[in-house]
């Protein structure tokens, strides 16, 4: 697991790392059953506070991309390659529809969106 935490970002803590293991997870590179660090040792490794783990963690379970077993961990969830292509759809729309609500308070229209991807995709 590869994590980066970036402390200027906008985005809290706790969703850069629900980011960046579920990205890990849906495109295959944490398999499934592979044992995520103990919460205290992951706050531990990143330098952040249990309960910013806790909440990431919390989040991954959430989305049904790990399972937790009392007393042995977290591991994460088995996928079928649909399963892991539905779920990704999922968070993607759901963000797009946060973006899109902001885009529209400045009154772009669809044409103006993507003018504006273009330039940094």
């Amino acid at each position: 697991m590869n994590i980066a935490i970036s402390n200027t970002s906008e985005k809290p803590i706790y969703q850069q790392l629900f980011e960046q293991i579920s990205a890990q997870i849906l495109k295959g590179g944490l398999e499934s059953g592979y044992s995520l660090p103990p919460i205290r040792q992951a706050a531990q490794e990143l330098r952040v506070s249990v309960i910013t783990v806790k909440k990431a963690w919390e989040e991954l379970e959430r989305c049904g991309l790990i399972n937790t077993v009392t007393g042995k961990g977290c591991f994460v969830a088995d996928f079928s390659p649909d399963d892991k292509l539905r779920i990704r759809d999922e968070m993607i729309l759901k963000q797009m529809v946060n973006d899109t609500s902001y885009y529209k308070s400045f009154g772009l229209t669809l044409d103006e969106v993507m003018e504006l991807l273009k330039k940094i995709y």
